[in-house]
């Protein structure tokens, strides 16, 4: 069974988050509204390089 996180920065509310959960050879991501849908994985370094992109403000999100 996956086991699915969400930020602990969520709140009450819990709307507009992510969840990430550890697979065998990468990190699976989906929205937390629709737990039942579609998710996508990525490779962990891949993951590591778009998270410090967004942190540095690099990426026009």
């Amino acid at each position: 069974m996956i086991q699915w996180r969400k930020s602990s920065y969520t709140g009450q509310e819990g709307g507009n988050c992510v969840e990430l959960a550890s697979l065998d050879s990468s990190v699976g991501i989906r929205d937390s509204k629709d737990p039942q849908g579609p998710h996508i994985s990525v490779g962990r370094e891949a993951l590591t390089v778009l998270l410090g992109q967004i942190k540095a403000g690099d990426l026009d999100l």
